[in-house]
């Protein structure tokens, strides 16, 4: 059997650990691998507060990988616990509260100009 494209494996700490805007982060798949052209990219985040923003172009899936705590979605209160599911279209102002690890994936990459804080004009 043939692949279609390149495989990608990544192991955590096999990339830089740093600081997010929702906490600290391991890159699993990221701006490093653009050369690959992946569909999607995925960090592993230790949310410690998460600034409402929101994405033009970009969704997010959340998924809880441990801990509890409460997502914002356009203002409403999404309580969330290990193993909770989050889709996340753009333009929804989203933020979240408590401590949780979880896997974020952005389709396509979030770039670094589609985050926009509430209250930010955007150009």
């Amino acid at each position: 059997m043939a692949t279609t494209g390149p495989l990608l494996i990544r192991h955590e700490g096999h990339t830089p650990r740093e600081r997010s805007t929702c906490g600290w982060r391991d890159r699993l798949i990221s701006r490093e691998d653009e050369g690959l052209s992946p569909a999607a990219w995925a960090h592993a985040v230790d949310i410690d507060g998460a600034k409402l923003h929101y994405h033009r172009r970009s969704t997010e899936l959340y998924y809880v990988l441990d801990g509890e705590g409460v997502v914002l979605l356009d203002g409403v209160e999404q309580p969330v616990t290990k193993g909770s599911m989050l889709h996340i279209p753009p333009s929804v102002v989203h933020g979240a509260r408590g401590k949780m690890r979880v896997l974020v994936i952005g389709i396509p990459d979030i770039a670094d100009d589609d985050y926009f804080e509430v209250g930010e004009v955007a150009l």
